[in-house]
């Protein structure tokens, strides 16, 4: 049953930083996040209005998007810089893990998530674009965004899927047999097959979503993934990415220096491992703006990040 409800929010931790864009909950209920300047922060009491406390936990030196806990308590961090990181929430000591894909720096890292093995899959959004040229690519519609495979004690991933319309967050199945890939500018999820029969295919899990995907996390209570939606469907966009390669590469162009306000919707998914719609929760008119990260604590808190805003959103238990 697809559930759609008002997503209701309570309150907003501000942070020292700006554009916390991913955020992920670990086992205490506690969120961690990470800013424009590199810094990385821990959040807890956000059960407690108005009690809850920063924590600064280390910093990467560029600039984080996706995060993703290690079981032993290690942190993984997309660098859109160009490296996918591990910090250490310990002592802040960072080590770089990866810098390239066939010959290529990662331009555009993204998201990440582990496997119990120890392999690491990332995503990166484009190769042609920088983060902050991203509007070029999601008008210029360009599928170079890539899926990348890091096996243990490799410096080196491996390419697993090329041509995806701007690789963003990434989930593992419950059972570990497929992940489920963002693709923001073709507004789906796509399943790429780790185990079975269909190894190594790639197909569509779910499309025509009612916005562009961000970072997806999987919930451990529940199994549910998490989609966090960046921006509404814009049906200007969609009649865009119809038109020809140049046509669209003059739109990109021009985009680059247009100034951009993200949309007043903002809105959430959750889902199952066979795609189904469990929770579909959006605020029209919200002062916070473009979800780009979206977790649920312990306490069923859900929080919000945002590449736009200085805080977090903490909304309604779901």
């Amino acid at each position: 049953m697809d559930r759609r409800a008002a997503l209701v929010p309570l309150r907003y931790v501000t942070l020292p930083g700006h554009g916390p864009e991913d955020v992920v909950a670990d086992a205490d209920g506690r969120v961690l996040t990470g800013v424009a300047d590199g810094r990385i922060f821990r959040i807890s009491g956000l059960d407690d209005p108005g009690a809850a406390r920063v924590e600064h936990v280390g910093e990467i030196g560029g600039r984080p998007l996706g995060l993703e806990l290690l079981p032993d308590g290690g942190l993984l961090v997309c660098d859109a810089e160009g490296a996918l990181l591990r910090l250490d929430t310990g002592d802040g000591r960072v080590r770089v893990l990866t810098e390239s894909a066939k010959g290529e720096p990662l331009r555009f890292c993204s998201n990440a998530v582990a496997a119990p093995d120890g392999t690491v899959y990332l995503t990166v959004s484009s190769r042609e674009f920088a983060l902050g040229e991203w509007l070029g690519d999601l008008v210029g519609h360009t599928g170079t965004g890539r899926l990348l495979r890091l096996s243990p004690g490799a410096d080196t991933p491996e390419v697993l899927l090329d041509g995806l319309q701007f690789a963003n967050g990434l989930a593992l199945s419950g059972c570990g047999s497929f992940l489920i890939v963002a693709e923001t500018g073709a507004r789906r999820l796509t399943r790429y097959w780790l185990t079975g029969p269909r190894t190594g295919l790639a197909e569509p899990f779910l499309e025509n979503l009612p916005g562009h995907p961000d970072n997806l996390w999987r919930d451990g209570s529940d199994g549910l993934v998490w989609i966090a939606l960046a921006g509404p469907r814009v049906r200007a966009l969609d009649l865009l990415h119809r038109a020809s390669p140049a046509l669209r590469r003059r739109a990109a162009r021009l985009a680059l220096h247009a100034p951009y306000r993200p949309s007043g919707t903002v809105g959430v998914l959750a889902v199952d491992d066979t795609g189904r719609t469990v929770h579909h929760l959006t605020r029209r008119r919200s002062g916070f703006r473009m979800v780009t990260g979206v977790c649920r604590t312990t306490d069923g808190l859900l929080v919000l990040g945002s590449l736009n805003e200085r805080g977090i959103a903490v909304c309604a238990p779901v």
